[in-house]
């Protein structure tokens, strides 16, 4: 097997403005790999870290069950009490979005459960949040109206078998 070859840390800047390219591509794969060069080289950026953790969760609709984990660990390496409440609640959101575009039988009941967890953890990030930063209380809206859109509550039966917009 060839072995990966490393970058320069002078190279990290651009590197991660790719990264964030390749993620507005719709390229998350590239962008994982992108992250995880700049991380082999300065294992502490959080730059890098959060373009990982995203690029990790745009893979949720088609990846494994081992991304989630992934993106679980990442948000735990990073430094602020924000930070780590903050981009968590984002891992939950958006395997909540990836289950109900994938649809099928539990598909609801699982979303509104992983909705909840991830508006308890944008509460939780919304008492730490630095001053003028209304980050988590726009995901929590978000989450709320995602549950309004789908007509998820708590204790029913699965009422989304279909994908996303099959209202």
């Amino acid at each position: 097997m060839p072995e990966l070859k490393p970058i320069s840390r002078e190279s990290v800047p651009l590197c991660l403005d790719k990264a964030d390219r390749y993620r507005l591509l719709n390229d998350p794969a590239q962008a994982e790999s992108i992250c995880l060069d700049v991380l082999a080289v300065e294992p502490d950026n959080q730059r890098a870290l959060v373009v990982l953790l995203l690029a990790l969760t745009d893979q949720f609709a088609a990846g494994s069950a081992d991304l989630v984990a992934e993106a679980e660990a990442v948000a735990a390496r990073l430094h602020g009490e924000y930070e780590r409440l903050y981009y968590a609640g984002i891992v939950w959101e958006r395997r909540a979005v990836a289950r109900l575009a994938h649809g099928g039988l539990g598909s609801a009941a699982a979303a509104h459960a992983w909705i909840e967890k991830a508006m308890r953890l944008f509460e939780q990030a919304e008492r730490v949040r630095p001053a003028d930063n209304d980050d988590a209380l726009l995901r929590w809206n978000s989450c709320v109206r995602l549950l309004q859109r789908h007509h998820l509550k708590a204790d029913e039966a699965d009422r989304h078998p279909g994908p996303v917009g099959d209202d």
